[in-house]
Formats: structure tokens, sequence, C-alpha cells
């Protein structure tokens, strides 16, 4: 069959809500996607032109659209969500896990069994998740069971098997975990009132058990039961304490799902809090890798559909930071203050958290990832037209005009390159003038590098504010350097970013990974010129106490440090000893000096 034009599929299409589908040239697909308007949405990939490179790339393979229309846009956004799953294309976001959860199991059976499990069959039972975490599993079912004694046990336990005495208790029973239901000691009445106490508990409301206790201890009390009393107390203080460490916010807060995200360039998180009764009772953060330069918006939309798919959650109302198009049976709220401003704080605290933990991982498993992550984002911040892989920073250092020199280290790939570092004694400048002094070294520097065709950096720092930084770009205009190489000034106050030619400063977050880069090339840049001024220092205070001696010059200066190691060894040595090494009659002079 011949390939029909993209424009005349393009006319095709129906002004409808519904999913498309790209096809490249041998039929893969490419992308799927949602439209509240199918032809305006699809016909808007050939007609814009796109900023984000993997959108052209991906708009050049398409071969052939596929689409699907729905009812209504929520209805596209489901449908999507499920296609997404079975095809993966190449240019949908990717979500970054697909493991089992655990859920807890009420079986369907007579004096039912409760217990964990990863496994869901559809024989009548109800199953309360899934939880993300199997502690959380266990933490709840061991809240249940100090409470409820229930059955372990996998009998049938009929009324006719009872009945016959089929059965008989176990040690269970002994201990007082159980009430031995298998021997009929306890009522299919009462076991089933506990199940649904349970039920209660496991959705986080605690009221109907506090409430039936609390009344049952009261009964107990007023006919003297005190010691059956004091167990029962103890039961309302186990779900009391479990209560206080469970609610965060308002318990009238009820059946709600709350969202927040995280961006990136590269990738997103979003956080999902579940509550019920001022409880949180599920958390969980989905990692979605960006395909084509997705919005929050997109990307927040999807994951609502994936993770209320995911948990099955039965929420009738949600808190999102921002609006977003959902089915439109749900309540959307965009919390503004109080409690359930609180709870979305709470869930981005989650997000960010996560992100952090991640990047930890990351920086160990997988570095490149997270190198190319900081360069892309000091690209951002600093707004530099490439990733500044290898940088340069300077920085001058003198005390009252003594002994200036300046320093110069390297930054490859955001780490330190100690082996490119370098020293510069100031030559042409007299006294303390610290832009002379910049100027002077940033031009010998790039002249060097010009002159042996070495790489020039992507970005250079000055160690100061405004001042430095231009005598710094008077060095690279001379040089025919300007706008070649990026160039900005940090002042330390502040922490102040300077560009040239711009009196308004940059502000980064203190938190930025950016700021910390710029920080730790000034913090090195400074570190590495202050040792060799101190040294450069320490050497001239030796040779000068040694250069006042009469007729000691700085050659036999050198010489005596050379084999006396320090001054106060040479202070310390005896006339024969100094006359070896400089003479009888400089022996005497420099014994004379010290003694």
């Amino acid at each position: 069959m011949p390939q029909v034009p993209i424009k005349v599929q393009l006319s095709t299409l129906p002004n409808s809500p519904g999913v498309y589908q790209f096809y490249d040239s041998e039929d893969i697909i490419l992308y799927i996607g949602k439209a509240k308007n199918l032809k305006k949405r699809v016909s808007s990939y050939f007609t814009k032109n796109h900023e984000y490179g993997k959108t052209r790339v991906m708009v050049k393979k398409i071969r052939s659209i596929q689409h699907i229309v729905v009812p209504t846009e929520s209805d596209a956004l489901l449908l999507e969500n499920n296609l997404i799953k079975k095809y993966r294309p190449r240019y949908n976001v990717l979500l970054k896990d697909d493991k089992s959860y655990p859920w807890i199991c009420i079986k369907n059976e007579r004096f039912p069994r409760i217990f964990p499990t990863r496994k869901l069959i559809k024989d009548g039972s109800e199953y309360y998740g899934p939880y993300t975490s199997m502690k959380t599993v266990k933490t709840l079912l061991d809240l249940v069971k100090s409470v409820y004694p229930l059955r372990t046990c996998n009998y049938d336990l009929s009324q006719e098997k009872i009945n016959a005495g089929k059965y008989k208790v176990c040690l269970e029973f002994h201990l007082g975990n159980c009430k031995g239901p298998c021997e009929g000691l306890q009522s299919i009445t009462e076991y089933d009132r506990q199940i649904a106490d349970i039920r209660e508990i496991v959705k986080g409301n605690f009221k109907s058990s506090l409430h039936y206790f609390r009344h049952q201890m009261k009964a107990l009390a007023s006919e003297m039961r005190y010691e059956e009393a004091q167990r029962i107390k103890d039961k309302i203080e186990i779900l009391e304490n479990y209560q206080v460490k469970t609610t965060i916010v308002n318990p009238k807060i009820n059946n709600v799902d709350v969202f927040s995200i995280i961006s990136e360039d590269t990738f997103a998180y979003v956080n999902f809090l579940q509550l019920s009764h001022g409880s949180i009772i599920r958390s969980h953060t989905l990692e979605i890798k960006k395909k084509l330069n997705e919005t929050d918006e997109e990307l927040l939309q999807l994951a609502i559909v994936e993770i209320r798919q995911r948990f099955d959650s039965q929420s009738k109302e949600l808190y999102l930071p921002f609006k977003v198009i959902v089915e439109p049976h749900l309540k959307v709220t965009i919390p503004k203050l109080g409690d359930k401003k609180k709870i979305l704080e709470l869930s981005e605290r989650n997000a960010k958290f996560f992100r952090q933990e991640r990047f930890k991982q990351i920086r160990i498993t997988d570095p490149d990832r997270h190198t190319n992550r900081i360069m892309a984002q000091m690209q951002k911040d600093l707004r530099l037209f490439q990733e500044p892989r290898h940088i340069e920073c300077f920085d001058n250092s003198n005390i009252q005009g003594s002994n200036p020199v300046a320093a110069c280290v390297v930054f490859r790939n955001g780490k330190a390159s100690k082996k490119e570092y370098r020293h510069y004694n100031i030559k042409t400048v007299e006294g303390p003038d610290d832009f002379a002094s910049m100027e002077e070294v940033v031009f010998r520097r790039y002249k060097r590098l010009l002159a042996e065709d070495e790489s020039l950096p992507q970005l250079i720092v000055i160690d100061g504010g405004k001042g430095q930084l231009s005598s710094a770009v008077k060095s690279l205009d001379i040089l025919g350097l300007r706008g070649k190489i990026a160039i900005i000034g940090i002042a330390k106050r502040l922490e102040e970013i300077y560009f040239p030619e711009d009196p308004i400063p940059l502000y980064l977050d203190k938190k930025s990974e950016s700021l910390k880069i710029i920080q730790q090339l000034r913090n090195e840049a400074h570190r590495f010129g202050i040792t060799f001024h101190r040294n450069k220092r320490s050497k001239a205070a030796i040779n000068s106490e040694l250069e006042g001696i009469d007729g000691i010059g700085e050659k036999t200066a050198e010489e005596l440090l050379k084999k006396f190691k320090s001054v106060k060894r040479i202070k310390e040595a005896s006339i024969e000893n100094l006359a070896k090494s400089v003479g009888m009659a400089r022996a005497k002079k420099i014994y004379e000096t010290f003694h």
C-alpha cells in the first residue's frame, strides 16, 4: 500500500478528543499522546519550530499517524496511560519503577485470616493497598495482632466441621493470641465485629475501635473485673499511640490524594500521599525521565493517572500544586493556606528528599549522568552558550603589597584537575593593585595557551567583583577572546555573580549546585594562592635574616640553607661546621651575629 503523505493524514484528523500514535518508516511506534482536539494538537507538531532537539528529530521520523477517538479528554488521559505502558514508545516519558507492591489480604472465608501478600487472587477476598514497603505492612499487622486475637491456621472452619470436633486448639490459643474458633470457643459474630474494626484501622480510622474498647473497659470496671479492664486499657493505649504517630494534620481531612512535582532538565519526581482521617496511609515517589521537554502539567497529569491506577485509589478529592485536567468525577483543590497547604508542602519535601537520595545514588552508580546533570544545570543557571566542562578560576594574594602572587585552578567536568593548577609571580605591577594584577595574570595565562595551541576553557571565574572582572575582560579583549570564552566574577560578601557590562548581579539559590561548584573553585584558588604566597613570604624572611649579615649574599644564604635545612640549625652550628660551607672568615661573622 503506498505511503499517504503526512499533509493528507493531517487533513483527515477529527476535531475531537482522543489519542494519537506516531509511527516511523518501519511501522514502529515513536510516540503516543492525548489531545482535546486531535487535528489541532497533531498538526502543531508539523507547523511549530521546535526548540527542543529530540522533538525535531522525532518529527522528521514520522511517516504515519493513527488515532483513537474517545468521548472526553479524561478518557483520552486514561487510554494514553494504558497504551504507553503497553508499547513503551521511544519518545514517551519513562516511569522509572515497575515493581510489585505488598497488599494486606482479608481472606474470603469463615473466620477470615489477615496476612500480607504480593499476589492478588480473584476469589472474593478483600485487598488493601498496595503499600510502598513491606515494613509498613508488618507494622500495621503487628498493631492489629496486638489488639485483636485472630486465627493464623488455614483450616476450613465450617460450622459442620467445628460441630463434629474435627479440630483442636493449638499453641496460639494457649498463648492468648487466638480465642479458639476452631473448637467453637469464639462466635462468628464476635470475630466478624473484629474484622469490621480492622477494616477501619487499615483505612486509617480508629474511631470505631476506640469507642468499642472504651465502652467495654467501663463495663468491666463497673463489674469490678479490673484485670480484664486493664487489658482493654492497654489495647486502647496501643491504638492511641499509633494514631498519634500517624495523624499529622486535621483528622477531618479524609479520603484525599495529594500530589506534588519537583522538576529538572531531564527528570521529574512526583510524590503521592494518600490521607485517611488525617493520617498518611500511603506515600510513594515516582521518578519520570523526560523525553521531549514535557511541561510539569503534562508530567503531573500522567503521574496522577498512573499512580491512582497502580494503587487502586478510590479517593474522590485531589490536592494539587496547580490545576491539571483529571477525571470529571474528581474534586481538585489547590491549597493556599492552613492544613491543606501544610500537607501539600510535606508532599513537596518528600519529593525533594527522594531526589536528593537519587542524586547520592547516581553519584556512585552513574557518575557520568551526575556530571551531565550538573553541567547542564550550570549552563542554564549562568546563561552560557555551552556546558562549562572546562572552568578556570583566578585569585590574587598579597599582604600590604608584599610578594604579590596569583593562582589559577582548573576544574574539568565539575572536579579539580590539580595537575593543571598554576602559580604566577606578579611581574609588572608595583604595590597592592588587585585590578592590574588580575589583568596581568589573565593575559599571561591565555597568551600562553594560544601560543601552545592548548584548549581554552568554556568558563572563566574571577574571584572578585566588578573591578577585577573588568580588568580580566581587558586582557581577553587584547587577545581577541572576548565573546569566545564566558567570564564571570563572584563577590565574596553576598556571593553575587557579575557578568561583563551588566551592573545588576545574579543571585543563585544558596543550595544551588551551580553556586557550590563556583564556591569550590573560588575556595580552591584562594587556598592554592595563599599557600604559595605564604611559602614565598617565609622564604623571603629567612633569606633577609641571613643576607643582613655583612658579607653574606643571596647565593651564600641559599648554600647555607641547603646544607643546614633551617635558620635555627645555622644559629646552633659551630664555627668549624659553618666554615666547611662558607670559609672561616664568613663563618666567624655568622657565628658572632647569632651569639
